[in-house]
């Protein structure tokens, strides 16, 4: 039986976390973009590529001792690819 290789699907992702992160933290949740909210929360959303990477970046909130207040699934993975894929 062959074995084809499985298409790999970004999809986008924001979290939302307690306090305000400075933009020096985008770099360090893979170029994610930063929303500091007058709520005093902070919302970081971009492209995900696969559950390990969404466990890293989770890691990388608990590491940091930051409150997630919430995870969602942006967008669906074709529309996702779509954005990363198009040409300016």
């Amino acid at each position: 039986m062959a074995h084809t290789a499985a298409r790999q699907c970004h999809e986008r992702y924001e979290f939302r976390v307690d306090g305000h992160l400075d933009d020096r933290w985008s770099t360090w949740f893979g170029d994610f973009a930063l929303i500091r909210e007058n709520t005093g929360t902070t919302i970081f959303s971009g492209l995900v590529a696969d559950q390990a990477e969404l466990h890293g970046l989770l890691a990388k909130i608990r590491d940091l001792g930051l409150t997630l207040i919430s995870l969602t699934k942006i967008e669906p993975c074709d529309a996702a690819d779509r954005e990363l894929h198009s040409s300016p």
